[in-house]
């Protein structure tokens, strides 16, 4: 079967690139991740999928459908979401040891009731998608691939196979031994004498005990004829009756006869065990001549595409909460990568969602934004805990998940694709020590700058607020021209609101490939409304309106003194 993929269309290789560690602590993926998923080994899945920047165009409309239809089909996604343990542990099954120890019958026992559970999954996925009325190419495959599974794989004799297995394991109930003495009355041989389908019941050995130990006169009986083992006898043919055993009357069998209290070195210790292994290598190698006439049957490469599914389904699971507190969510609209446009009406930080998920009372607030022709590169200032850097993480959300298909906080959304993102937040003192702060925030813009190109979206959060206003607006001012120098898509908040004074100096210059604009988060009524707008700076009206929320303009100072 040819190899398969949710993210990738005809599992082609498209070139990626990884977001470096600083761009998934400042996008907050850890919070992401616990709102996803509980499970360790799903967040490292869902982190290296989501961590992975594809800038196709197709890649992305390939993912964006998908999604589509999981979100639209919760029924189909509820079954997949109950198989992915099932596939999970099914990868194993290719992985079957070519161990031909005795120990091995318990993991060939276990791979039975694997393919057993194989056949149901392949058979639950086929139903699902049965009622789906699927749109997406990736899914359509998926749908086919399942569908031919099912129909070419031979499933009705391999069900009838591990039932018949089953079946003849259920029966093995005992194993009947005879033993040989030598001249001293000493075990000195053990061999199985036959297999049974019922067990030993104490009360019929003790019986038959004490009726022999009674008797004043110990008969011993001619030729090998055992009167007292009154059983029903398993089938004579051995292939028959050894093709398969269950798992618990195994244990039972290895527990009472190798493990007994006889010492180690005595020869009927060590005959018993010769004779139990031997008929287990038997057992294995019936149960393994089954599982090799369906282990490479058609669709075990299916099991691939857990993590993929693993991925999405969470993500649709969690914009599906999203959308039951009737917040804005929408498909997003993929424009070519050339264009390095942004056209998107009602974003909100996906992380607020989530809180209002989790209970939070929240009010959010939702805004515009536009990368186009006139401004690709916004300088944002306000108020402290005005919203900038929620609303600068924000877009940064927006593009990742809308690259992985996954619907975006907002009512509208339509992008050209970046091909990575970097991001220049506060970095932790820890890791300042040996340069300083500013000395780190140098070394990690230059790497920035060095490695962007046109498509690259930047977002810098008081970036050189480190040194003073004035050495600060100084650097900042070569940072952004070298930015739209190379043209790239960017949010740079900062309290520097002299550095979104006099773009035109950046504007005017005949080798830029992005203009800059000034972005501001307003303030209202000397109350922070969290509303982002296309203005200059406003840091003169932000400080009347606050004043005059605490009362202390000069005015209000002075009337509530002349009251006193």
């Amino acid at each position: 079967m040819k190899k398969f993929s949710l993210l990738y269309p005809n599992s082609s290789n498209y070139e990626a690139k990884v977001l470096d560690e600083a761009a998934c602590n400042d996008l907050s993926f850890d919070f992401l991740l616990d709102a996803l998923t509980k499970e360790k080994s799903e967040k490292q899945i869902i982190k290296r999928i989501l961590s992975q920047m594809v800038s196709d165009e197709k890649v992305i409309k390939y993912r964006i459908d998908i999604f589509d239809d999981l979100l639209h089909h919760p029924k189909m996604c509820e079954t997949l979401e109950n198989l992915l343990t099932q596939l999970s542990d099914l990868w194993e099954l290719k992985r079957m040891q070519k161990d031909t120890e005795v120990s091995a019958i318990w993991g060939l026992i276990n791979r039975l009731r694997e393919v057993n559970d194989y056949i149901q999954c392949i058979t639950q996925m086929k139903l699902a998608m049965d009622e789906a009325d699927l749109k997406s190419d990736g899914l359509k495959e998926l749908y086919a691939m399942v569908t031919e599974i099912y129909n070419g794989s031979g499933f009705p004799q391999l069900k009838k196979d591990i039932d018949e297995t089953f079946a003849k394991a259920q029966k093995l109930k005992s194993v009947t031994v005879g033993v040989n003495l030598d001249n001293l009355l000493r075990p000195k041989e053990a061999g199985v004498v036959s297999l049974n389908d019922a067990e030993f019941t104490h009360t019929g050995l003790l019986k038959n005990f004490m009726n022999f130990a009674a008797k004043k006169t110990s008969e011993i009986h001619e030729g090998v004829e055992v009167e007292s083992m009154n059983f029903h006898p398993a089938a004579t043919n051995k292939k028959t009756s050894l093709t398969g055993m269950s798992i618990n009357n195994v244990a039972e069998l290895s527990t009472l006869q190798i493990e007994s209290s006889l010492t180690g070195g005595d020869p009927f210790s060590a005959a018993i065990e010769k004779s139990v292994s031997n008929i287990l290598k038997k057992i294995v190698k019936d149960i393994r001549d089954v599982l090799r006439k369906y282990v490479d049957i058609s669709g075990y490469s299916l099991t691939s595409i857990s993590p993929e599914l693993i991925f999405y389904i969470r993500w649709a699971s969690l914009i599906r909460k999203i959308q039951n507190l009737n917040l804005p969510i929408c498909k997003p609209q993929v424009l070519p990568t050339s264009q390095r446009v942004l056209q998107t009406d009602g974003l909100y930080n996906l992380k607020l969602a989530i809180k209002a998920v989790n209970g939070e009372d929240i009010d959010i607030v939702t805004n515009s934004l536009d990368f186009n022709e006139e401004h690709r590169i916004y300088i944002m200032t306000g108020p402290n805990r005005g919203g900038k850097t929620t609303f600068t993480q924000a877009i940064g959300l927006m593009y990742l998940l809308a690259q992985h298909g996954i619907f975006v906080p907002a009512s509208e959304f339509w992008f050209s694709p970046c091909d990575t993102i970097y991001t220049h937040f506060p970095a932790d003192e820890n890791k300042t020590v040996d340069l300083g702060r500013l000395g780190e925030e140098s070394v990690r813009l230059s790497e920035i700058m060095q490695n962007s190109t046109e498509n690259t979206l930047v977002l810098m959060n008081e970036t050189l607020a480190t040194t003073n206003v004035e050495e600060g607006v100084y650097l900042a001012r070569d940072i952004v021209r070298f930015m739209c120098y190379i043209g790239v898509r960017a949010i740079y908040n900062t309290h520097m609101h002299d550095l979104a004074r006099n773009l035109e100096a950046f504007n005017s210059d005949p080798e830029i490939h992005s203009r800059v604009e000034s972005l501001v988060t307003g303030i209202e009524n000397g109350r922070r409304s969290f509303h982002v707008q296309v203005l200059p700076p406003q840091n003169a009206s932000y400080a009347r309106d606050i004043a005059i929320k605490y009362g202390i303009t000069f005015e209000q100072l002075k009337q509530s003194r002349e009251l006193k």
